[in-house]
């Protein structure tokens, strides 16, 4: 298994697992009261924190365990990941469109921003599937 799989993998659970301890920690501290009611900012912005240096510790921990193989994406590895990008962009785009009909409807900003995270992680979710399916079953560039 190639470096930059092995980073796929990393990413996708760390987006995964960031994004459910957001629910986890939204859903206790609203306590029985609507989730819009609840302080979400801070929550949030912990959590995407959390996740983003998660990630940075996941993919030094893979480089260092995989020394051999740190800094030497082939040309197959690097066009699997702009297909994976491209496959996860569609996701933020489908939510950047739904956040702004969500704006023009005057929306509580509680559901736009979670619209917009939702959609961050399902585009890193649907791009991390991509280049997984890539990497096991091949990929042949357009």
């Amino acid at each position: 298994m190639s470096l930059e799989e092995k980073n796929t993998w990393a990413f996708l659970a760390v987006a995964v697992l960031g994004y459910v301890c957001y629910l986890l920690v939204l859903l206790v501290s609203a306590s029985g009261r609507p989730v819009a009611e609840v302080d979400y900012g801070p929550i949030m912005l912990s959590t995407i924190g959390g996740a983003i240096v998660a990630g940075i510790l996941a993919n030094f921990a893979i480089a260092m365990l995989s020394p051999k193989s740190a800094g030497k994406a082939d040309q197959r590895d690097k066009e699997i990941g702009r297909f994976g990008e491209h496959v996860g962009q569609a996701f933020v785009v489908v939510g950047g469109s739904a956040a702004l009909v969500f704006a023009i409807l005057r929306v509580d900003y509680f559901w736009i921003a979670n619209t917009v995270y939702l959609a961050f992680v399902l585009s890193a979710l649907l791009g991390s599937i991509a280049k997984l399916v890539a990497y096991r079953r091949g990929f042949q560039p357009w």
